[in-house]
């Protein structure tokens, strides 16, 4: 068993290291582009921005005139503001920052030794099973929006989850960082927003029905993180595009469209990271009889609810699955360590499975810098 152990921190190393190079060097390869360029202005007019008082004067006028991502949209012109060497480098960082979080609301232990191999193999699933890994994660922009906010909002998340367990003893702080972490949760985009105020909503719940006293950071962070949705959601500048769109369609053909955004993001966005989802749940309760943990209940409805509140979007892109399918990965990770548990000898095909993902993510990278170097034609 010590030997599997010791073969295993050198694959997933040797994979981790990989995976860090290839990605540098994508994103090395990935200028600045599209909304990048806009976005390295004042917005309102092309003169650069050169310091973060213009980063506050340029977000002033998109919450007015564009949208309500401010947050989301002030980092990114904080990241374009550092240059590109500087953002491929923060995210190169950012995946397994992210990573990180997802393995926190998986509730996989954190030792150093024992998150090695689930943070490779969360990072890989993520490149793999990206619905758009070019726009989620590369173009600076999809990166601001995706990658970056969606660490955020599950450590919003894991900070409710970890309750879920019982008495825990509390985070050092949290009444203090949970206010701008709360309102960056709530002010980041519209359907994982909701989805992390719900979260908290549900949490409280389950605690006040087991009688358990309700932290005042849990409260706070709650009402802060629907604050922070009424300003993504409410923005004049969303109701300035609205009315900028084609409102050519019948409600019915509408509600048609929609239902058809929804089931693509199902069915093609997201089929394989829900045939990943569907195989260790199978694994797992009915043939291993390992019930569903209360988090990883709440983190399947927060997908559920996350992919389903975009019928209300006229525009549902793939690279706006990127949260939900973070969210299941994160059940994805939890179900693979309880089978472990229960069968080891389950250890290694569940981390072929895995592989099999990341070779997929990094034939797609590497096609990219194949093509870019002009060895594929």
């Amino acid at each position: 068993m010590e030997k599997s152990r010791k073969k295993l921190t050198y694959i997933t190393t040797l994979i981790l290291a990989i995976t860090a190079v290839i990605v540098f060097f994508t994103n090395r390869i990935i200028p600045f582009m599209m909304d990048d360029l806009w976005y390295s202005t004042l917005l309102d007019s092309p003169e650069p921005i050169t310091s973060f008082s213009d980063i506050i004067h340029a977000q002033v006028w998109h919450w007015h005139n564009w949208g309500g991502r401010s947050l989301a949209h002030g980092l990114l012109q904080l990241i374009i503001l550092g240059g590109e060497g500087f953002a491929d480098v923060l995210n190169t960082l950012w995946l397994f920052v992210l990573s990180f979080t997802v393995i926190l609301c998986s509730k996989v232990s954190s030792k150093l030794k024992a998150v090695l191999a689930p943070l490779t193999l969360t990072a890989g699933l993520i490149i793999g099973l990206s619905a758009n890994w070019k726009m989620s994660m590369f173009w600076e922009a999809g990166a601001a929006n995706y990658l970056y906010i969606t660490a955020f909002l599950l450590f919003f998340m894991f900070c409710y989850l970890r309750e879920t367990d019982g008495e825990v003893k509390a985070l050092p702080g949290i009444p203090l960082w949970m206010i701008p972490l709360s309102l960056i949760a709530g002010w980041s985009n519209e359907n994982m927003g909701p989805t992390c105020f719900i979260v908290s909503v549900i949490v409280m719940y389950l605690m006040k029905k087991s009688t358990r006293k309700i932290p005042f950071w849990m409260i706070e962070g709650s009402i802060i993180c629907f604050m922070g949705c009424i300003l993504c959601i409410a923005a004049p500048g969303n109701f300035v595009r609205a009315a900028e769109a084609n409102n050519e369609y019948g409600l019915l053909w509408k509600l048609f469209l929609r239902c058809y955004s929804e089931c693509k993001a199902l069915f093609s966005f997201q089929m394989l990271t829900l045939l990943t989802l569907a195989a260790v749940l199978i694994i797992s309760i009915p043939v291993l009889g390992i019930k569903l943990k209360k988090a990883e209940i709440i983190l399947l409805i927060s997908a559920l609810l996350s992919w389903g509140a975009m019928v209300l979007s006229p525009h549902y892109p793939d690279r706006a699955t990127f949260g939900t399918m973070c969210l299941m990965i994160s059940v994805i990770i939890s179900r693979s360590s309880l089978i472990i548990e229960k069968k080891k000898e389950a250890l290694w095909p569940l981390y072929l499975g895995a592989l099999l993902i990341w070779l997929k993510g990094m034939y797609d990278l590497f096609e990219f810098i194949a093509i870019y170097l002009g060895w594929i034609k």
